[in-house]
């Protein structure tokens, strides 16, 4: 979900009231966000640039809230003051700042990261009506995208931005078609190409004095908020869109709909037994004008500024009455997690550590790092990854582990390590694509291998299990196997009843080296879950 970034003091400003820290927390409760974080500008640039980078920054206070995607009007509207701009006088820095993360909070939220919409904010005073909105092929489109000092057809961009941190994610939505969509001015100059990239000619700035907005259904939401910071407040320019079949329609619309709410839609949806004038008042202090209709319905008119109705926030979540369930069950643990438990204590009473990891990790630790190729990995890849450590679900617990044992190389050998938990592995068969799978690690770190000791744990594993030695089809043992994760003849796979549930062995030295280890290291890693 997305997180705003807010100045405490222009936020209070706008609220005319001032909250500590902890009142403002559960304000935010009540409304059904979150304050994720109190912060500064500064400490943000010390954390992601360094203390060098933060040096001139500001120590004004920050809120960080998170804003779930089905609250992203009310709650611009309730904070505003993150997202003011301005139209008509001076864009100040913050002002400029806050309307282009509005700009990209709902292209996170309703616009589907671009999918569904994709929002222009261009410098009109630098460009002439009227405005064509066509599609080309990508080497007729030539253009200098924004902040670039050359001009590049729209093949070249593709290739240019597909190691762009932010844009990379993007490309997919257009980079298969065989034209792209493109927006340009009477004089040919080109506004954008959406959803990738505006055009660098009608950049803003703080001197910036008129917007153009290209986009359609957060148009209104974008139009209210930058409407109240104008030269004349609350006032927009029209402007008339010409159809492809030659129909004209003004925008933005700005038009307020009506909703019928019955008594039992309420209590259905929120459980909440209130009768018309109490649901009426509550929506009147949500700035919704409200008429009641009957005793059972009440007429609602939900403003432009508006996509939603939220009877529980008004109502306040902590005053809606728990209640009985009404069919009674009785709970039990998972099969597996109580199989896991069991396992974790008697391993850790064999001297191991457990360890818990992030169930995100990196293209490379599920491949590269353990000499495999990621094809192979069946791993499922994050679409947005907000970092390069979390881009798919790990398919081992292996680089998790060895990643501990590199963060904590200062202590005492020999470290032993484990964990029990899931991995994630493509399956076609599943309806969902994936299958979860719980897995146990382990692993020895030393000055010696230590493979004895690592075939020693299997070995009770098993007898925990209830398997015996043996290769009849009710027992278990090890076969060599020549698996680049371990080093030549040092690698084994674990059979049981036939069929192999893991491996074990020592690890070749280029994996050991890729997490920044010096040492060797023998590791063990099967699933469990054929056990129940």
């Amino acid at each position: 979900m997305p997180i705003i970034n807010i100045k405490r003091d222009l936020l209070f400003k706008a609220l005319q009231k001032e909250y500590t820290d902890d009142k403002f927390a559960e304000v935010c409760f009540e409304y059904g966000i979150e304050l994720d974080e109190v912060t500064s500008e500064k400490d943000i640039i010390a954390r992601e640039q360094g203390e060098d980078k933060a040096a001139n920054a500001s120590e004004d206070v920050i809120y960080k809230i998170e804003i779930p995607a089905n609250r992203h009007c009310q709650s611009t509207s309730a904070l505003r003051c993150c997202y003011f701009t301005k139209c008509n006088p001076n864009i100040g820095t913050d002002t400029y700042s806050s309307m282009i993360d509005l700009q990209e909070k709902l292209h996170q939220n309703i616009c589907r990261r671009r999918a569904l919409v994709a929002i222009g904010l261009h410098n009109l005073d630098t460009v002439q009506g009227p405005f064509y909105y066509d599609a080309k092929a990508p080497e007729d489109i030539k253009f200098k995208p924004l902040n670039k000092d050359k001009e590049y057809t729209a093949a070249e961009l593709m290739e240019l931005y597909k190691s762009d941190g932010h844009l990379k994610h993007y490309l997919h939505i257009i980079k298969d078609k065989p034209v792209y969509p493109i927006i340009y001015d009477s004089n040919g100059v080109v506004l954008s190409m959406p959803p990738i990239i505006n055009g660098e000619h009608t950049k803003l700035s703080t001197n910036t004095r008129n917007i153009f907005i290209d986009a359609k259904i957060v148009l209104d939401t974008l139009v209210t908020m930058i409407s109240e910071h104008c030269g004349q407040k609350y006032s927009a320019e029209v402007v008339d869109v010409i159809q492809p079949d030659g129909k004209v329609v003004t925008y933005p619309e700005l038009t307020t709909r009506h909703e019928i709410i019955s008594l039992k839609d309420v209590y259905s949806l929120a459980g909440i037994s209130l009768d018309t004038e109490k649901i009426a008042k509550l929506l009147t202090r949500m700035s919704l004008s409200t008429t009641v209709i009957n005793e059972k319905e009440v007429k609602v008119e939900v403003p432009p500024t508006r996509h939603d109705i939220h009877i529980a926030i008004a109502y306040g979540y902590n005053n809606i009455p728990r209640s009985m369930p009404k069919s009674s069950t009785i709970a039990q643990e998972f099969p597996i997690n109580k199989l896991s438990n069991l396992l974790r204590q008697e391993i850790a009473q064999a001297g191991f550590t457990e360890a818990l990891t992030f169930t995100l990790c990196s293209r490379d630790d599920v491949s590269e790092k353990l000499n495999k190729n990621l094809a192979s990995s069946k791993a499922t890849h994050i679409s947005n990854p907000k970092t390069q450590e979390f881009q798919v679900v790990r398919t081992t617990l292996l680089p998790g582990l060895l990643k501990t044992v590199a963060s904590n190389r200062s202590m005492s050998l020999p470290l032993r390590l484990f964990e029990i938990a899931d991995v994630v592995i493509k399956d076609d068969k599943t309806d969902t694509g994936a299958r979860n799978e719980r897995r146990l690690c382990a692993l020895y770190y030393n000055k010696s291998p230590g493979f004895e000791i690592i075939h020693g744990l299997a070995d009770r594993s098993m007898q925990l299990l209830g398997i015996p030695f043996g290769k009849s089809d009710k027992g278990y043992y090890i076969k060599g196997a020549d698996d680049p994760l371990y080093f030549p003849g040092r690698g084994a796979d674990i059979i049981v009843h036939g069929n192999r549930i893991g491996s074990l062995g020592v690890l070749h030295p280029d994996v050991i080296s890729k997490f920044d280890l010096n040492m060797p290291c023998s590791a063990l890693e099967c699933n469990i879950t054929d056990f129940l």
